[in-house]
C-alpha cells in the first residue's frame, strides 16, 4: 500500500483508539487514583520513590515553557479542574491533536504549493491551540455561573448566620443543598479547613480559584472581618445588599445593549425579505410597463 494509504488508517484508528482509551479511562479514573495513591504510600514507606508520570508527560513538560503550562494550570483551575481532563493529560493530547491536524493537511496535499503549506502550518496550530480554547471556553461558563449564584448564595448564607448558626456551618448547609460551581467551591473551602488548612488559607485559595471581582471582595471582606473579631452578619448583609445592586444594574446593562444587537438582524435577516415583499410587485409591474409586455 502507498503512504498516502497508510496516513489515512492512521489518522482514522489513532483518534478512535484515544477516545476509547479515554471513555475507559473516565469509567476507572477513581480507582485509578486510589491505587496510585496506594503505590505511592508504600513506596514512601519502603524506603523508595513514588512511580513519576509518563514518558511522554515528561517529554512534554521539559518542551513546554514552564510560564505556559502555568497558564494552562490557572485555566484549568477556573474551569473546575475536570476530572476528565487533568493538566497531565491536556498537554499530552495538544501535540497529538497537532500531529493528527498535520497529517490530515497532508492527506490533501499540504505541500503541492506555499498556499497550502501555510495552510497546513495553520490547521496545525489550530488542532494546537483547540483544547486550550475548550478549556478557556469551559471557564468562562463556570465564572459567569459564579457570578450570577452569588447573590443567593449570600443571601442564603446571611439568613442562615442570622439564624443562629456559625459562618462556617451556615456554608456547609449552604454548600451540601446547593448546585453549580460555587456550592462545589463552598464544599471543597470546607474540605480545605477540615484537612488542617487554616480559614484564611481556604479563603484566599478560594478566591484564587476564581476570576470574579464581586467573589474576592466577599472573600476579602470575611478574612478581615476574621482578622478583626467582627460579626459576620454585620458583613454579610452589606456584602448581600451590593451584590443584590450590581446583579440589577447588569440586568439594566443588558437590557440597554439589546436595541443595538437587534439592528443588524434586523438589517440582514427582516429588513431584505420585507422589501422584497413589497416592493417586488410594484419593480415588476415597472419592467412589465417600460419593456411594453
Amino acid at each position: 500500500m502507498t503512504p498516502t494509504v497508510w496516513l489515512l488508517i492512521a489518522s482514522i484508528i489513532l483518534p478512535l483508539t484515544y477516545f476509547a482509551w479515554t471513555l475507559i479511562g473516565v469509567d476507572r479514573a477513581s480507582g485509578r487514583l486510589i491505587q496510585s495513591r496506594l503505590a505511592a504510600a508504600s513506596a514512601q514507606q519502603a524506603g523508595g520513590s513514588p512511580a513519576g508520570p509518563h514518558w511522554l508527560v515528561l517529554l512534554v513538560r521539559r518542551l513546554t515553557p514552564t510560564s505556559y503550562v502555568s497558564r494552562l494550570d490557572r485555566m484549568l483551575g477556573n474551569a473546575g479542574r475536570p476530572a476528565t481532563m487533568p493538566l497531565d493529560r491536556l498537554l499530552s493530547v495538544k501535540p497529538l491533536a497537532a500531529l493528527g491536524g498535520a497529517l490530515l493537511a497532508l492527506l490533501f496535499g499540504g505541500t503541492k504549493s506555499p498556499q497550502a503549506g501555510l495552510l497546513s502550518v495553520c490547521l496545525t496550530a489550530a488542532c494546537y491551540f483547540l483544547p486550550d480554547l475548550l478549556i478557556y471556553n469551559s471557564g468562562t461558563k463556570r465564572q459567569a455561573r459564579l457570578r450570577l449564584d452569588l447573590p443567593n448564595v449570600l443571601d442564603q448564607l446571611l439568613i442562615s448566620v442570622e439564624a443562629g448558626l456559625g459562618f462556617e456551618a451556615a456554608m456547609a448547609r449552604v454548600g451540601t443543598s446547593g448546585k453549580g460551581p460555587l456550592a462545589e467551591e463552598i464544599v471543597r473551602t470546607l474540605q480545605d479547613i477540615q484537612a488542617g488548612s487554616t480559614r484564611r488559607d481556604a479563603y484566599k485559595a478560594m478566591a484564587a480559584r476564581s476570576t470574579v471581582a464581586e467573589l474576592k471582595s466577599f472573600v476579602g471582606a470575611v478574612i478581615q472581618a476574621d482578622v478583626q473579631g467582627l460579626s459576620v452578619a454585620r458583613v454579610l448583609k452589606p456584602q448581600a445588599d451590593q451584590m443584590r445592586i450590581k446583579r440589577r444594574l447588569r440586568a439594566e446593562e443588558k437590557a440597554m445593549k439589546l436595541p443595538v444587537a437587534v439592528v443588524f438582524p434586523l438589517l440582514l435577516f427582516i429588513f431584505p425579505p420585507l422589501f422584497i415583499v413589497i416592493l417586488g410587485p410594484a419593480v415588476i409591474n415597472t419592467i412589465a410597463t417600460f419593456s411594453g409586455r
